[in-house]
């Protein structure tokens, strides 16, 4: 009996560890398709970083050398003494900091009246807020620039910060979305101890959305650190310059410091990867977390 036993436990023991294997050739497959994809995506920024590095006479050189030979570290230092950076870090630090803060001050608000206060035409006035999404930045973009110099903007760092203050349809919905997937007795019981509206938005509501603020304030950093087109349109006096529109200062007709350009570039990009690394976990958990409930 106890022989029958055995025989009739080994193919369930085999198919068992069969399934085992099977599982972990899956895993290992998915990963080596990941870490492809990864590195066919890491090509630009290799391609970036390894351009820095090259003396002059190799970068137009085929096929292309991945590796420079001699590695010219020189192009950094000259890069940050060509053109004012660290003038321009400050001025886009500036603006980027203060999207961030106008951004998160506003948009939660606005999401707080769409997600957690009933009130008449709510729904309606959502449905306009997130048609706005179908209107082209350019359709807008000749009647903002005539408000804009009539109040005496233009050529200042306020036509790129203030109008953060008036909220974006994109960063309200994703945060009403996340509001939504709170607890409304959570709210009740606050109002039962007798606690307003803004004080169960600041005291509760707020610290149980760390996630999804985080994906909004890396969202508008991004935005505004890498923004070209608004600082082109509204800034005209060089000691305003961003670093995108700095970067304008290697080209030339008669030539073109690509070296510097591409050391600047790295430096540059640089801010945004270290950034995204150390709140990664918080960042895609903001995203996965909204559109659950709504």
């Amino acid at each position: 009996m106890a022989e029958q036993s055995l025989s009739d436990t080994r193919p369930m023991h085999v198919a068992t560890q069969r399934k085992a294997v099977r599982r972990i050739a899956r895993r290992i497959g998915a990963h080596l398709l990941l870490i492809a994809l990864s590195l066919l995506f890491a090509l630009p920024f290799v391609w970036l970083v390894s351009t820095s590095l090259k003396p002059t006479e190799q970068l137009f050189r085929l096929p292309i050398e991945w590796i420079p030979r001699p590695f010219t570290w020189s192009n950094y230092p000259r890069a940050l003494t060509y053109i004012p950076f660290f003038l321009y870090l400050r001025n886009t630090l500036y603006i980027a900091l203060f999207n961030v803060a106008g951004t998160l001050i506003s948009y939660s608000l606005v999401a707080y009246g769409f997600a957690r206060i009933r009130w008449p035409g709510r729904n309606a006035l959502f449905f306009v807020l997130i048609a706005t999404l179908m209107i082209p930045y350019q359709v807008t973009l000749i009647p903002t620039f005539l408000i804009f110099r009539q109040i005496g903007w233009v050529g200042s760092f306020n036509a790129l910060t203030w109008p953060s203050l008036t909220g974006s349809a994109f960063f309200i919905f994703l945060l009403r979305q996340f509001y939504l997937t709170i607890p409304q007795e959570l709210s009740a019981a606050a109002k039962i101890d007798g606690a307003s509206e803004f004080q169960i938005y600041r005291r509760i509501i707020l610290p149980l959305s760390k996630p999804a603020l985080a994906a909004v304030a890396l969202f508008t950093f991004n935005a505004n650190w890498n923004d070209l087109l608004g600082p082109l349109i509204y800034l005209n006096d060089e000691s305003h310059y961003t670093l995108a529109l700095g970067l304008y200062g290697f080209l030339s007709r008669v030539r073109t410091e690509w070296g510097m350009l591409m050391a600047a570039s790295t430096v540059m990009v640089l801010p945004i990867i270290v950034l995204f690394f150390l709140t990664q976990r918080t960042f895609i958990q903001g995203i996965t977390l909204t559109g659950i409930k709504g």
